[in-house]
């Protein structure tokens, strides 16, 4: 049965007095605000995941030696493939916990460099490939609240090597493996072998028809339709593909003007949220950034090309598409692009020259841009200054409370602190856009409570209570979901918004009201797993009082799905303590 956990947003008790207490500030209103988290986690994290226990998994690569967090207990990594050290006893991923501003260090055996990942409806984080030994390794992490929960590793089980690749849930609850460097193919996961089974690896021959000199079709953007099909865009050109019959339903315009948007060049792309209060869905995809073609050569022979300053939007299922094409304030390439709680799009992070790769970028673009989408002017807002580079292997993720977390840039083959315009940075930062700004804590709502035990089902009806501090605009409240994603190298894997479909707003008492929502209608719209839940108020979004616990959202409507989402009841893991040593 297809279910989908959805974490309801909540304030961080400690962060409470602040929003009480600040006087109002206009600069915050207009152009967000930014603070240091952590001055150094000992890594320079290049992949980020949010997990539905509020803590966030990242890690970085293992093939460059030793990092600047000693792992926990006087373990050590043994491995004889690794191309760095072979008995490393420092960590190269953290388990960061929102709540308390700490981190602990994790082991992963086998290297994760420019891997890949999805959470499956159980919450276990299923992530794929890498480099060297860890090319074809499924690594596993589930969430616990303790301090026991590590990395679990199952080398050699993907059928092909899985390097710069993109990874998609699907609504059956499988992953989708698609790419990689060389790879013109994809797979599933778990594998479910059987007489009628397909190939453990399937063709796609788009990907060839994508790569030129440079390659720029790696990490390939690929998008969930409603319809059950994936939008996939590499290079220049994108396709509607039907992954069950392994066939291409429709070509796409390339977007105009002819230059790359994927790895090396690095633009990024989100889907538009789908709203399903609308008489019909209409999906958009926005891809935003990148490199003209040859700036990846030019870099490194040290010319810097300036980066790509455009956004294409296309309409995918018009019966004839074209990209619409929109200026950004600023050319970005390596930039990361998230869905905000109000539906907005904050562009973050990257360079205004050159390309991704070792010393390839230029120029840092320290200036965030949020995108509305839904409005006809003034589309693009630019955000208050950065004060550190994130460059290349930088990453960000939407928390709870709808900050966006920022961490990592190691332009360089190794860590490298001195003597080098951009060293590289191990710090955290958050940026908090300006729906968070005390300016607007009058219409902010305030979630309560939601029935069902927080469990909704595919077009089950679920009330959610809220507060707001002033009269609610009945007409500007929604309810929205977001899938947290896999950030990694410009592009979030998974992540998605569903506005649900709301049937009223009622006022209780005082300040508070409850919305009867709906459920999504299928698992194509939103495939099960954890997601955010929103109220959205005149553009504001919500949190849930502090006092409260941590509130799961499941939508349930068959269990064999979870059940066969547990794909690690199906694999063997090996790394043991044998491959440990003590100091």
């Amino acid at each position: 049965m297809s279910t989908i956990m959805i974490l309801i947003p909540f304030i961080l008790a400690s962060l409470f007095p602040f929003f009480q207490a600040q006087p109002l500030s206009s600069a915050f209103a207009n152009q967000g605000q930014w603070n240091l988290l952590q001055p150094s986690i000992g890594i320079s994290p290049m992949h980020m995941q949010l997990l539905h226990n509020d803590k966030i998994i990242m890690f970085d690569r293992t093939d460059f030696g030793h990092s600047y967090l000693p792992l926990s207990n006087g373990r050590c990594r043994m491995d004889p493939n690794e191309i760095a050290l072979k008995v490393d006893c420092s960590a190269h991923s953290v388990l960061y916990d929102v709540a308390t501003n700490t981190f602990r260090p994790l082991m992963i055996q086998t290297d994760t460099w420019c891997s890949s990942g999805s959470v499956l409806p159980n919450g276990t984080l299923v992530q794929t490939g890498g480099y060297n030994d860890g090319e074809r390794s499924i690594r596993m992490f589930t969430p616990c609240f303790g301090e026991t929960c590590d990395w679990v590793e199952f080398p050699g089980l993907l059928s092909q090597r899985r390097w710069y690749a993109t990874n998609q849930i699907l609504p059956d609850a499988r992953v989708i493996v698609v790419g990689g460097r060389r790879q013109f193919n994809y797979e599933f996961l778990p594998k479910t072998p059987s007489p009628n089974s397909s190939p453990s690896s399937i063709p796609l021959n788009f990907l060839q028809q994508t790569s030129d000199r440079s390659e720029n079709n790696l990490y390939p953007f690929v998008h969930l339709l409603p319809d059950g099909n994936l939008f996939i865009f590499a290079n220049t050109k994108s396709v509607l593909f039907d992954y069950k019959q392994n066939s291409v339903i429709r070509e796409f315009p390339p977007i105009p003007g002819g230059d790359p948007r994927n790895y090396p060049s690095s633009g990024s792309s989100v889907l538009l949220p789908l709203d399903e209060n609308l008489d019909s869905l209409e999906p958009e995809v926005v891809v935003c950034g990148g490199a003209p073609r040859g700036s990846f050569e030019n870099a490194a022979r040290g010319n810097f090309v300036q980066a790509l300053g455009t956004c294409g939007r296309i309409k995918v299922t018009d019966s004839n598409p074209n990209w619409v094409m929109q200026n950004m304030p600023m050319p970005r390439a390596m930039g990361d692009m998230l869905l905000l709680p109000n539906g907005d799009v904050v562009i973050i992070n990257g360079a205004g020259a050159g390309t991704a790769g070792w010393e390839h970028g230029h120029d840092p673009v320290l200036l965030p841009v949020i995108f509305r989408p839904s409005e006809t002017v003034n589309q693009f807002s630019v955000m208050a200054p950065a004060s550190r580079p994130r460059l290349y292997h930088s990453s960000a993720v939407l928390l709870r409370d709808g900050r966006v977390l920022v961490g990592g840039s190691n332009p360089h083959v190794y860590y490298n602190f001195t003597g080098v315009e951009y060293p590289t940075d191990l710090s955290l930062e958050a940026f908090s856009p300006p729906y968070l700004a005390p300016d607007f804590a009058p219409v902010r709502p305030v979630i309560r409570y939601i029935t069902n035990n927080n469990v909704l089902g595919y077009r089950v009806f679920c009330y959610v209570t809220f507060t707001v501090p002033n009269y609610a605009s009945v007409s500007e409240v929604s309810i929205r979901i977001v899938a947290p994603s896999f950030t990694t190298h410009s592009f979030g894997q998974n992540q998605r918004m569903v506005v649900l479909k709301l049937s009223a707003v009622t006022y209780l008492a005082g300040e508070a009201y409850y919305a009867t929502v709906m459920g999504p209608s299928t698992a194509e719209i939103a495939p099960p797993g954890y997601y955010l839940l929103f109220v959205v108020h005149k553009g504001v979004p919500s949190w849930v009082s502090f006092e409260n616990d941590v509130l799961e959202v499941y939508f349930r409507e068959a269990q064999d799905i979870a059940a066969s989402s547990d794909a690690a009841s199906t694999l063997v893991p090996v790394a043991s303590s044998s491959d440990e040593l003590t100091r």
